[in-house]
């Protein structure tokens, strides 16, 4: 979009992010409203975003859809870090150890992504969410075990500008600053994040950090969890499988394929000595 305003990049960004929740796509009209910007505006924005291939036009409604191109686009930066193929023999051998539902984030500025996961759960009661939900920080074990990495102003700062009732949440999640700081003492305490219904209903998890390398003092760069539905997942069971949990985030952290994009530089050449 050469040419273009920073302002008009964002308000492009601001339409894919629309339509990416709405595959039936949605008429000029509603996206201009939606946006609350000038019809003119958004269907300029509009004809560039669909020369580049990333909106498409449908030509009985006429209504605008996101193209598949995104997702091509992650795929196409997911596989030059080598993730897949380095950190999926991990996932797949921890899901196998638990016996359910094992995920991957990766730190992506102040949020967190999911990237893979693996199911190992033999029975019928399996949980299985959509990976592309966004991280919710506060309520997840994964964001609860990132969080303990950072400052406490950091960590606070990031949960309030997401807000603690942005999304839905499961009945016992957090909801206020004194609870998350107790919840990320005990989280650096033990090791790890846990949470039982606090993401949603009925689902209990655990999460521990992937470092950029093996020791303690190099920065997250992503997480491990084990999740599965809280009559399974009793305490008990955490305790018995959280030392496996914590072995494979260690064992990523030596994997890490991406470690130098992460580090800083003066610990780098620790990181790789």
């Amino acid at each position: 979009m050469v040419g273009f305003s920073t302002g008009s990049v964002e308000r492009a960004l601001e339409i894919l992010e629309v339509l990416v929740d709405r595959p039936e796509g949605l008429s000029l009209t509603s996206l201009a409203d939606q946006l609350e910007m000038p019809k003119s505006a958004a269907h300029k924005l509009l004809n560039t975003l669909v020369g580049r291939n990333y909106v498409a036009q449908d030509a009985l409604t006429q209504h605008y859809k996101p193209t598949m191109h995104l997702v091509s686009l992650g795929f196409r930066q997911l596989g030059a870090t080598r993730l897949p193929e380095i950190c999926q023999p991990v996932l797949d051998r921890l899901a196998a150890q638990t016996e359910e539902l094992v995920r991957m984030t990766v730190v992506d500025g102040e949020s967190l992504v999911w990237v893979a996961k693996a199911q190992g759960a033999k029975t019928t009661l399996r949980l299985d969410p959509i990976m592309a939900h966004p991280v919710v920080l506060h309520a997840t074990a994964t964001g609860k075990a990132w969080l303990a990495t950072l400052p406490e102003k950091d960590a606070l700062r990031i949960v309030l500008r997401q807000g603690f009732d942005s999304v839905p949440v499961g009945p016992n999640a957090v909801r206020s600053v004194g609870r998350l700081r107790d919840d990320l003492r005990k989280t650096r305490t033990r090791g790890y994040g846990m949470v039982n219904e606090e993401a949603e209903p009925g689902v209990t998890a655990l999460a521990a950090v992937i470092r950029a390398g093996d020791r303690k003092e190099l920065p997250a760069v992503g997480t491990v969890s084990v999740a599965g539905p809280s009559v399974r997942l009793t305490r008990k069971r955490i305790d018995e499988i959280a030392p496996t949990v914590l072995s494979a985030a260690s064992e990523l952290s030596q994997l890490w394929p991406v470690r130098e994009h992460h580090v800083p530089a003066k610990l780098r050449r620790v990181a790789v000595g």
